[in-house]
């Protein structure tokens, strides 16, 4: 059976303890912390923040086996702008993988976000790699694993579907370089959701679980869309996948934050236990 874990980002408005409350109220299984201010953004954490989030972790006794850090947009993204930029881009993540490992996360995961609008495939794909090659081989020496995930085609036009993971691995290869699938992501594009397990393998590594309304990347709380969301849940716990599965709700539930972790996750037991 695979791990629940509660993503953060929901909680940006909230007192940092209340997150580590929640999950453990609520039974997860794990965080996985979202990388940005107020709470874990990765300079502040080097700067000493990080303290405190390791005493609430310990405290209540709720691993962090994921970070995720801001990355898309705002204010990096390695995949558009001057060579300048990806440089500074990627001395960020590097630092990210610092604090992930200094937070005893399993993973951290990056994500492809648009490279710009006249950019050719052929310099997508330069860019692509020689920056996963660098962080994976920065992720092996830390001892974190490097998780990318693909995006819908409003976030990205470069890293879309499993064949773009599939061809990443070919021309980067390294043992602590892996895949994950965020199901909103294949189910947007008609893309066969459990196409990614029998295509990446072992090299599938984690999944976001939220549920998709079928139009954008829209995350929404499990049950509450129009994936065939009970019978995706129990095709993957048949396989059987037994990594990671995240919760993640971002920014559609700031208000409330703690009555829709809690919704979501009795939501997912309900549907596994049928």
């Amino acid at each position: 059976m695979f791990k629940i874990g509660m993503f953060t980002s929901g909680y940006q408005r909230n007192n940092i303890e209340d997150m580590f409350i929640d999950a453990r109220r609520f039974g997860y299984d794990y965080i996985e912390l979202w990388g940005g201010r107020p709470h874990a953004y990765a300079p502040d954490l080097a700067d000493g923040d990080i303290d405190e989030i390791i005493r609430l972790r310990d405290k209540y006794g709720v691993p962090i086996t994921g970070f995720c850090p801001e990355h898309n947009a705002y204010p990096y993204n390695f995949m558009i702008g001057s060579e300048r930029q990806r440089e500074d881009a990627v001395r960020y993540l590097k630092v990210c993988l610092d604090q992930a490992k200094a937070l005893g996360s399993d993973f951290m995961l990056i994500s492809p976000a648009h490279a710009g609008y006249e950019t050719t495939y052929v310099q997508m794909h330069d860019r692509l790699y020689r920056t996963v090659e660098d962080l994976a081989a920065y992720a092996k020496n830390v001892g974190v694993k490097l998780v990318v995930e693909t995006l819908t085609p409003e976030e990205s036009n470069c890293f879309k579907n499993a064949d773009d993971l599939l061809d990443l691995f070919e021309h980067v290869d390294n043992d602590y370089l892996y895949g994950m699938m965020d199901i909103v992501v294949p189910f947007i594009q008609q893309e066969q959701m459990t196409s990614y397990f029998t295509l990446l393998g072992d090299k599938l590594y984690h999944l976001h679980i939220p549920d998709s309304n079928g139009v954008d990347a829209t995350h929404l709380v499990p049950g509450e869309g129009v994936t065939p969301y009970k019978e995706l849940l129990q095709e993957i716990r048949d396989l059987p996948y037994e990594r990671t599965a995240t919760i993640e709700l971002v920014t559609n539930y700031l208000s409330e934050p703690r009555l829709y972790s809690r919704r979501s996750i009795d939501n997912v037991r309900a549907m596994l236990d049928e």
